[in-house]
Parts: structure tokens; C-alpha cells; sequence
């Protein structure tokens, strides 16, 4: 990782020309992390909040139980985390959260401690596997005690009946509904409930966004001529990961030429001197909460092409009218149709997204770009929500432009949550 006072690849010893962004290094010096001051009360009152929304959501659906697979939203409910990424693609703990019962996790073997002391947890109990990796053969054999310890459960308390479920596989689902279980959308309930923040949370969330930027800042002084798209990349990981966050969703900075077609991910190309370099950080950081921003800017930090300010002052106008029109209360549809035009050279190239919602991960509503806009597609921007806003601009044969804002949908409009420059201003 490059060092505060290292040279770099074109001899200069401090490439930021851009005194503001050289202010979100840690302060403490850019060799240190940062580190959070934010009182343990704050954290204890989002926990209490998200998981009484889960609790709320499920009255609202009439809803007596709630079976959690999905980490991002068993985090939302009990604040726990344990090898996130890997339980994504092995489901082998889960939580289950009765409507006016317990609240229940149920902890890969041998980690049942990672729990301990989280308020919202009643009960810790070791989870049934019945993964195939470990199981084989004996897949449906797993799968029946399973099934059996959640239906005892539910019978001392709600009764056999309606259970959401976020994501289960085809066969113990089926063995839920042998044992007289309906099963419905969890992830569908789960989403709702988290799209409506806290100020709690928001105050997390803006912790992210902070340790975000920082790592933004370290980008931006690395972007210099002969470093790769690799390189300009770990260091929002370094920053992540040593300021306590979580993981990266995606890999998309590129530059120059591989910026169109968009959605390529970062690679061991070596960015030249002028080409644009564009990213979205989708980073799930400090907190486990999300901070999805997005910049472009020059390798070498040399004024702009006239083709790239062309491009970057489309962005910027797709971000700012949207940006502007964000109303509690105003519907999707109202949304679209007062959402900025993107112009037809543009659109062969553009992102699908206008606005989407943001908390531990990016998260419902979607709201698609004009042209992809379906009418029929239901839903009111509220108050609390935390909305993305994207632009991605290119024409043939241009790079590719690409910029997001994070927002608070505040009584007032929308409420900007990061503050790293951008080019033009």
C-alpha cells in the first residue's frame, strides 16, 4: 500500500492536486485506520429499532415466524455476523424470530460465542446442517430433525401455520409444508422493513460512508500512469478492511477503453496518463452497513478532454435533477416521470437504474432508468428511506462516465450522505 510520503509512478511525491480529497485520509495520518467514536447506545438503538421493525412488519403480514438464511438481513435482525461471504453460498446458520415469541439464532458449530451479549437474541441454540458438501447422501436424513426442531418450536408458541422464509432450497422447503407450514416472501418482508432508517442508523451509515471516502482518497492518489486497475482497487479494500468493514460486492473500476462497456471488472490493465478512470464502490463496510458511491476522474488527476467534460457534465445533471425531484410521499411513477431525459446517443449505454434503495446492501425499491421504467410497478418514496442515485454516461466509441450519490429522504427532499468532490466542482 502506497505510504503518505512515498513517491509515486511519475516522480511526485504528493499527486494531490485536489487539496479537498487529500482531507478524507485519516486525519491521525493515512498510515493509520479510523476508528469509530460512536457511543455503543447508538449501535444498541439501531439493533433494538431494526429488529422491532422485522417484529412490525410481521404483524402487518399477519406473520407469525420469521426463518432468516439470507447474513445480510440475520445481521439487520440480531447485529451478528459470522463468515458472511461463506454463508452465502452454504447455508448453515439461520435465525428464527416468532411474532410475540423468541428471537432465536441458530449459530454454526463451535461459534455459538460470536453471539454473546447481542440484545435482540433470546436464544442460542447450534445449527442443523444439511449442506451437501457435508451431508452427501445423507442430504434428506439432515433435513427431517431440521424441519422437526423448528416445527417444536413453533408449536409452543404461534402454532403450525404461516412462516416467511428469506431463501431455502427446494427440499426442506417442502419439508416445512409436509409439516403444515404456508410459506411466504421473508425477503420480500425483510426488505420492507429495512428500507425505513433510523437516525441511529443513519448515523452508522454515515460512519461507512466516512471510512468510504477515506478509501476513495487513498484511490485517487494512487491513480497515476503505470499502476494497474488491481492496484487502484485494493485500496478501498485496504481501507475497508482495516477500519473494521466487511467485504466488497463487486469489482468494477476500470479505465480508459474497458470503462464501455460498463460492468467489466477491474483487471491487471495499466492506466495511462488522461484515461478515465470510473468505479462503484459497493462497499459493505464498518457497522455491515453499505456505502455504494461512485466517481470518475483522470489518471494523473490532467484536466479532462473535451469529449470526457462533455460526458462528466451529462453525469452530473442526470444526478442533480434527480437528485432534486426526491419528495417524500411522491410515488415511483410520479418519480419516472419527472426523472431527467437521458439523451438517445446515450442510452445504447446507459445504466438501468435511476434510483435504488441502500442499507446493508443495496436494497428495494429499484426504480428503473425512463426508457426500462415499467408503469405498473407500485411503491411511494418515504420518509427515512436511504435512495442511490445513479448515472452512467457513454456514447460509442467514449469512455464511460459513471457517478452516484447516497441520499436521506428527509421531509425536505433528499439529503446528500457523502461528500467527496466531485471533478467539476
Amino acid at each position: 500500500m502506497l505510504k503518505e510520503k512515498e513517491t509515486t509512478a511519475s516522480g511526485n511525491t504528493d499527486v494531490f492536486k485536489d487539496e479537498r480529497k487529500k482531507a478524507y485520509l485519516n486525519p491521525e495520518g493515512a498510515d493509520r485506520p479510523l476508528v469509530s467514536a460512536i457511543p455503543a447506545s447508538t449501535l444498541d438503538h439501531a439493533r433494538r429499532y431494526r429488529l422491532g421493525r422485522l417484529r412490525q412488519q410481521m404483524h402487518e403480514w399477519d406473520c407469525p415466524a420469521l426463518l432468516l438464511y439470507d447474513p445480510v438481513n440475520i445481521r439487520y435482525a440480531f447485529d451478528c455476523s459470522n463468515m458472511s461471504i461463506w454463508t452465502m453460498h452454504n447455508p448453515s446458520r439461520y435465525a428464527l424470530i416468532v411474532a410475540d415469541g423468541p428471537a432465536i439464532m441458530f449459530e454454526f458449530d463451535g461459534c455459538e460465542h460470536v453471539n454473546d451479549g447481542l440484545p435482540g437474541i433470546d436464544e442460542i441454540r447450534t445449527s442443523k446442517s444439511f449442506l451437501f458438501f457435508t451431508a452427501g447422501n445423507l442430504v434428506e436424513d439432515r433435513i427431517k430433525p431440521w424441519a422437526d426442531e423448528i416445527a417444536d418450536i413453533l408449536s409452543s408458541h404461534s402454532g403450525i401455520g404461516r412462516i416467511a422464509v428469506d431463501r431455502l432450497e427446494p427440499a426442506p422447503a417442502a419439508e416445512l409444508q409436509r409439516r403444515g407450514f404456508t410459506l411466504l416472501d421473508g425477503q420480500e418482508l425483510a426488505e420492507r422493513a429495512r428500507s425505513i432508517k433510523s437516525a441511529e442508523e443513519i448515523e452508522l451509515m454515515r460512519w461507512t460512508i466516512r471510512v468510504c471516502e477515506a478509501g476513495m482518497a487513498r484511490m485517487y492518489k494512487v491513480s497515476e500512469p503505470g499502476r494497474t486497475e488491481r492496484e487502484i482497487w485494493a485500496e478501498l479494500h485496504f481501507e475497508n478492511a482495516r477500519s473494521g468493514g466487511e467485504w466488497l460486492e463487486t469489482k468494477l473500476l476500470t479505465a480508459g477503453a474497458r470503462t464501455n462497456p460498463w460492468y467489466q471488472e477491474c483487471s491487471d490493465y495499466v492506466v495511462q496518463l488522461g484515461e478515465m478512470i470510473s468505479f462503484d464502490t459497493d462497499m459493505i463496510g464498518p457497522y455491515g452497513y453499505c456505502a455504494d458511491l461512485s466517481r470518475s476522474w483522470t489518471c494523473g488527476h490532467v484536466a479532462m478532454s473535451g469529449k470526457q467534460k462533455s460526458l462528466y457534465s451529462a453525469a452530473r445533471d442526470q444526478i442533480e435533477h434527480n437528485l432534486s425531484i426526491i419528495r417524500s410521499g411522491m410515488t415511483f411513477r410520479e418519480f419516472n416521470e419527472k426523472s431527467w431525459r437521458i439523451p438517445e446517443k446515450y442510452q445504447p449505454y446507459r445504466y438501468t437504474l435511476a434510483v435504488h434503495g441502500t442499507g446493508m446492501a443495496d436494497e428495494w425499491p429499484g426504480i428503473l432508468l425512463h426508457p426500462d421504467f415499467d408503469p405498473q410497478f407500485e411503491g411511494v418514496i418515504e420518509e427515512g428511506m436511504v435512495l442511490n442515485v445513479e448515472s452512467l454516461i457513454a456514447e460509442s466509441g467514449s469512455e464511460s462516465i459513471k457517478l452516484e450519490t447516497q441520499a436521506l429522504v428527509t421531509p425536505g427532499g433528499a439529503e446528500r450522505l457523502d461528500t467527496f468532490p466531485w471533478e467539476d466542482e
